[in-house]
């Protein structure tokens, strides 16, 4: 059964290089967290893929599932008024058991 995310397990990729997600997705899964959740917005989404994809290939092959994949848009008002829609990713990943 799936945990509802909590901030301790969610990892909020913005602009920093892609190992900083890396190296923050590695220490919640050595602190023993079962799940991580990583999420983006906007240009960042294939930042947190990379980060999913260095973690999965590179430093824990074969020991990551990939759970859950959700994918969206939200409105945001921009500060003159107008409102965008940008797009949203949520990866969720375990550990294999």
């Amino acid at each position: 059964m799936a945990q509802a995310p909590s901030a301790a397990n969610v990892v909020l990729v913005g602009k920093k290089p892609v190992m900083n997600y890396v190296l923050a997705v590695l220490t919640l899964l050595n602190q023993g967290v079962n799940e991580v959740v990583v999420k983006a917005r906007g240009r960042a989404i294939s930042k947190a893929v990379d980060t999913v994809e260095i973690v999965r290939n590179r430093f824990l092959p074969g020991k990551i599932d990939v759970r859950d994949i959700k994918i969206g848009s939200q409105t945001i008002t921009s500060p003159d008024g107008r409102q965008t829609r940008v797009s949203t990713i949520e990866i969720v990943i375990s550990k294999k058991e």
